[in-house]
């Protein structure tokens, strides 16, 4: 019995200095490998997002033009801001585009969900659907510029030919924001299709057909089954639509440059105007921060009272 003690206590020193489980330097190895391939696209946001936003955010409360030194002055842009009448009117311009293109895009981006997962089962339709968003921002805007042009558009030719007066789409102040609006509704619409066209496939076939078999019409079944379940991808592409179109510059300043009169100035295209027409690259700053604190608290709102984060599917 003594002597098995002894053996006891002799083997604890040795048993404390033992090497660390294998398991442990596995990890340690798998971490350091993870680490070497996220370093380049996080040195990239570091250098080309969280800088951008921290010299942004400090020439906010700067004058600065590109031909001297900042000059702090607090929150003097700030206040200049809730007096400009031009800022108020580009923020109403926005809204206005937001909402028209919130609306036509996700009913229509539905319906054609709907019809890709009742009716067309081909993959080349679908992928069709991607060919206006796969374009840029700029050609669409030209291309659709050209075909609505007053003059020689071929859809004032269609119009005139029906016997109605021709429309005047990007110089009219009533139609400019529409116009403006429909054009990015057919460009990202295919996409936005495809992404609630996903969700759908989530949805278990077997309710669909427990649906059928308790005589639920088809309306019946899209609503009590279809769009609950879909929530979670609705929310989505609700809040990166809302966030995109608050972010609406290229198709505006291809058509219209803001005008006709300030019809069609959106508010990046008025931080341009300040930042880099102007040389008020501080004005334009507290503008750009005061958008990002409008998407962030739009966002939060999406996100907190549409139930974004839960399913009906759990």
């Amino acid at each position: 019995m003594t002597t098995l003690a002894k053996h006891s206590r002799s083997a604890s020193p040795a048993a404390a200095s033992s090497p660390k489980p294998q398991g442990s330097h596995r990890r340690l190895g798998d971490l350091k490998i993870a680490l070497l391939f996220i370093a380049p696209a996080m040195i990239g946001f570091i250098v080309f997002y969280v800088v951008p936003t921290i010299r942004g955010l400090y020439l906010s409360f700067t004058e600065y033009s590109i031909l001297g030194e900042p000059e702090w002055i607090g929150l003097d842009n700030y206040t200049a801001i809730a007096k400009d009448p031009l800022f108020w009117n580009s923020l109403a311009v926005t809204g206005q585009y937001v909402f028209i293109n919130i609306v036509v895009q996700t009913a229509l981006a539905l319906g054609l969900a709907l019809l890709m997962h009742k009716v067309a089962k081909s993959t080349l339709i679908r992928g069709a659907l991607l060919l206006p968003w796969m374009m840029s921002n700029v050609i669409a805007a030209l291309l659709w510029f050209w075909m609505l042009d007053y003059q020689i558009g071929v859809v004032n030719q269609f119009i005139e030919w029906a016997g109605l007066p021709r429309v005047a789409f990007f110089g009219s102040e009533e139609w400019a924001i529409p116009t403006q609006a429909l054009i990015n509704t057919w460009r990202h619409m295919g996409y936005t299709a495809l992404l609630i066209f996903a969700g759908m496939q989530a949805i278990p076939g077997h309710l669909y057909e427990v649906a059928k078999l308790d005589g639920a019409s088809p309306f019946q079944t899209f609503r009590k089954i279809t769009i609950p379940l879909l929530r979670p991808v609705l929310v989505l592409v609700l809040v990166v639509t809302v966030i995109g179109s608050f972010q609406v510059f290229d198709t505006v300043s291809v058509t219209t440059g803001g005008g006709p009169v300030n019809a069609t100035r959106v508010i990046q295209y008025y931080i341009y105007q300040r930042a880099f027409t102007e040389s008020d690259f501080g004005y334009g700053s507290a503008i750009a921060v005061i958008l990002f604190l409008i998407l962030a608290l739009v966002a939060f709102i999406q996100m907190k009272f549409l139930k974004g984060n839960e399913s009906d599917l759990d």
